[in-house]
């Protein structure tokens, strides 16, 4: 698939899945509660997103002619290296990289208030932030490829 089709797909499920999140937000600063159904919507969310983003992380590295990493967090190591993330970032890709990895490997076993205390204090815009930006690397490819 071609960059600047992948970073278009990209870009539009954030933004579907972010709307999700905004409104579990909007709910929970309202009265502070989501039923079980919203509750799993919401990891849902944060699962593709973060996907999502390892995703778009791998085809980024790729873009560059970079070996890919198989693991997620090596693929954010690698694009704070190529200067695409800033270093300080990689605390919170980590941990949401963490995150992920609990909701599909050790569901038994997640905070759910953990979770949407996430969501109320807006923790996940920073993965949307990244799955709406056309970094560099991207811009560059694609004018290479109009060359």
């Amino acid at each position: 698939m071609r960059l600047d089709i992948y970073q278009a797909e990209t870009a539009r499920i954030a933004q579907e899945k972010s709307a999700l999140l905004d409104e579990a937000r909007t709910r929970l600063l309202a009265d502070g509660t989501l039923s079980p159904l919203e509750q799993d919507g919401v990891l849902h969310a944060f699962q593709v997103l973060i996907e999502n983003a390892i995703g778009k992380a791998k085809q980024l590295i790729k873009a560059r002619n970079e070996q890919v990493p198989v693991g997620a967090y090596d693929a954010f190591t690698v694009l704070a290296r190529l200067g695409v993330i800033q270093d300080c970032d990689m605390s919170s890709w980590t941990a949401i990289i963490g995150l992920r990895n609990r909701i599909v490997h050790d569901y038994m076993n997640i905070d759910m208030m953990l979770v949407l205390n996430l969501v109320k204090q807006d923790t996940y815009r920073f993965i949307v932030d990244f799955l709406m930006t056309v970094p560099p690397i991207t811009q560059q490819v694609e004018s290479k490829d109009v060359e």
